[in-house]
């Protein structure tokens, strides 16, 4: 158990410091440089099961996608490509992504029932080894067949469709973004404003982001004023949530808010467990802004 414990603990660490790092170095993880990269910016996914990663796990394989050249966002374990009838090639390393739970420990469910009240959960959190398809061979032609980009001028359709697909009280006009919790409304200023139209759409997929965390929605902390803890781990959420649902429909995630990386940097050295829950709050975020068109990240 406290073998567990201390890696657990490790893991956080280890995932944080490396996201701390990118944040003094003037870098978002959740903003790769695509536009360098050998492939465009989608959303990683397992090769053989074709499930997308999600929360922290996005921010790790897109880092690695980048930094080693990848040229597809698929990934698999040593086992999984063996039962391919593939192979890993000897001498790659792999990439240590992880998979956070809670259980009932089975004396706590018993204390439970005794005692008429709810079972108390334990979170775990356990390591994976993932490889890139670059990394293997012998796979079958559909494990690596080339990722398929969308088109722009679908994505930005697709992006037109889900967000009045929401519902969400999109108000265009005046010269500043933002979300009103209070009133529960998004406010963007018109395309015309934007140097770049495809600015606009990542603009409002923000404020959507934060939309969802409404008390009606998601039930996020949104009360912090601008300055504050709450606020800033609120924005980091946002932030997320927009780069996952950009790159979902096939739009490259850029920088908005890189004023706030002191705020980030000081949020994520006091939590080391920060930026997972931030991740998670994000994908939970981009998830319920694509159930409404009923459509898959």
């Amino acid at each position: 158990m406290r073998k567990a414990r201390k890696e657990r603990v490790s893991l956080y660490s280890e995932v944080t410091n490396k996201i701390i790092a990118e944040l003094e170095e003037g870098r978002l993880p959740w903003v790769q440089p695509w536009d360098s990269a050998v492939c465009s910016c989608m959303m990683p996914q397992n090769a053989g099961t074709a499930r997308k990663y999600s929360g922290i796990n996005v921010l790790i394989l897109w880092a690695e996608v980048v930094s080693k050249g990848y040229s597809a966002q698929r990934w698999m374990t040593y086992r999984q490509a063996e039962a391919a009838g593939g192979n890993v090639r000897r001498g790659e390393k792999g990439t240590v992504i992880c998979y956070a739970d809670r259980f009932t420990p089975k004396a706590e469910a018993e204390a439970a029932r005794g005692e008429d009240r709810e079972a108390r959960q334990v979170a775990f959190l356990k390591r994976f080894v993932v490889f890139n398809i670059d990394q293997c061979d012998g796979l079958p032609a559909d494990y690596i067949a080339p990722m398929v980009s969308p088109d722009p001028v679908l994505a930005n359709a697709e992006a037109d469709a889900l967000i009045a697909a929401t519902g969400a009280r999109v108000n265009i006009g005046g010269g500043e973004a933002f979300y009103s919790p209070s009133h529960d409304f998004v406010q963007v200023p018109p395309q015309a404003a934007f140097h770049e139209p495809i600015n606009w759409y990542r603009t409002a997929l923000h404020e959507l982001g934060h939309w969802t965390g409404h008390g009606s929605r998601l039930d996020r902390d949104q009360k912090g004023g601008f300055g504050s803890e709450a606020y800033a781990k609120e924005e980091l959420v946002a932030e997320m949530a927009a780069a996952f649902t950009c790159a979902s429909l096939g739009i490259a995630p850029t920088v908005r808010h890189s004023d706030y990386i002191a705020s980030w940097l000081s949020v994520l050295r006091d939590d080391e467990r920060a930026i997972f829950r931030a991740a998670s709050q994000a994908s939970k975020a981009s998830d319920y802004l694509f159930a409404f068109a009923g459509a898959e990240q």
